[in-house]
């Protein structure tokens, strides 16, 4: 079922003069059980289905998407998608119940057969940034004969550890540096988080380290209050025990600086991993946010690399 709109664009109409469809919809599709906003864009309808799944969790993408897909849109149907409580689906929709893992896991599956089904396709591709990179794969482990590949961006493979290493990482830093405040700050923190106080300090000396602009200490406290219980239960699944095997092909693409999932449990996670195809690629000027800032790099692997071999 598709919920449409008044106002709001779908353009499917003949791409210049090739006989290609394009289509650019933006619109609600009934999935779980409630309506969930989603985008799509391409240049031909019958070009291969590509879902990203943003991170957060709780952070829709939907408004810089083009910067890291204007490309891919060339060779993709790329697939967009505000997940539950996020973006303009939480807009959409009034919504009470606990928000855990199996729910969001089950929203990825309904959106997938969902695109399956309204694109005539097998399989498609599927592509998942932190948190979304958790939730992809825990999908690619259960179900991979739904996807041709699947993409980890700088995924959550063991949180809890990642926080764990992060924050010690950073205390050992703060006592060398003399830094009083960090020291304090960062020995009030738990793994895993007990609250949104904590989660600020880490983020905060976190982004100091690698000077970047930190979150507000009320935005992580709201933030909090909705998505901690959920991101704790994920960060507490270790992949190397979970998903030790994934039987479609799968590719790594890791920041070389992140340190917020951590990116030496990504790199051990691969080398342990069992998969017919896989294939890690470092993003040696990025840290967590790599689809930012090496976007370029970050399409041309997937067109002229993982295309050509999986198309």
């Amino acid at each position: 079922m598709i919920i449409r709109f008044v106002g709001l664009l779908l353009l499917i109409h003949p791409y210049l003069s090739s006989g290609l469809t394009r289509i650019n919809a933006n619109e609600a599709v009934a999935i779980g059980g409630i309506n969930q906003w989603i985008s799509i864009k391409g240049v031909d309808v019958t070009d291969p289905v590509l879902l990203f799944l943003h991170g957060g969790p709780g952070n829709s993408a939907m408004g810089y998407a083009d910067q890291f897909t204007g490309e891919l849109q060339k060779h993709f149907v790329v697939v967009q998608w505000d997940q539950r409580e996020s973006g303009t689906t939480k807009k959409l929709n009034t919504f009470t119940a606990p928000l855990t893992v199996a729910l969001f896991e089950k929203d990825a599956i309904d959106l997938i057969n969902y695109l399956r089904a309204r694109f005539s396709k097998d399989k498609i591709y599927l592509v998942g940034h932190s948190w979304g990179g958790f939730l992809g794969l825990t999908v690619a482990a259960k179900y991979p004969e739904l996807l041709v590949c699947y993409i980890a961006i700088n995924p959550m493979v063991y949180q809890e550890e990642s926080e764990r290493l992060t924050l010690e990482f950073m205390k050992k830093k703060a006592r060398q540096a003399g830094k009083k405040e960090a020291m304090d700050e960062l020995s009030r923190v738990q793994v895993p988080f007990q609250n949104g106080e904590q989660l600020y300090y880490h983020r905060k000396w976190l982004a100091d380290w690698m000077g970047t602009k930190p979150y507000s200490k009320s935005y992580i406290e709201s933030w909090s209050t909705k998505w901690l219980a959920l991101f704790n239960e994920a960060s507490h699944v270790n992949f190397v025990q979970a998903a030790p095997e994934i039987k479609c092909p799968i590719y790594f693409f890791i920041g070389s600086k992140d340190y917020q999932t951590y990116f030496k449990l990504a790199e051990d996670y691969y080398n342990r991993l069992k998969a017919d195809k896989k294939a890690l690629f470092w993003f040696m000027n990025s840290a967590h946010l790599l689809n930012l800032t090496e976007p370029k790099k970050l399409q041309e692997i997937i067109i002229y690399q993982l295309l050509p071999k999986l198309d």
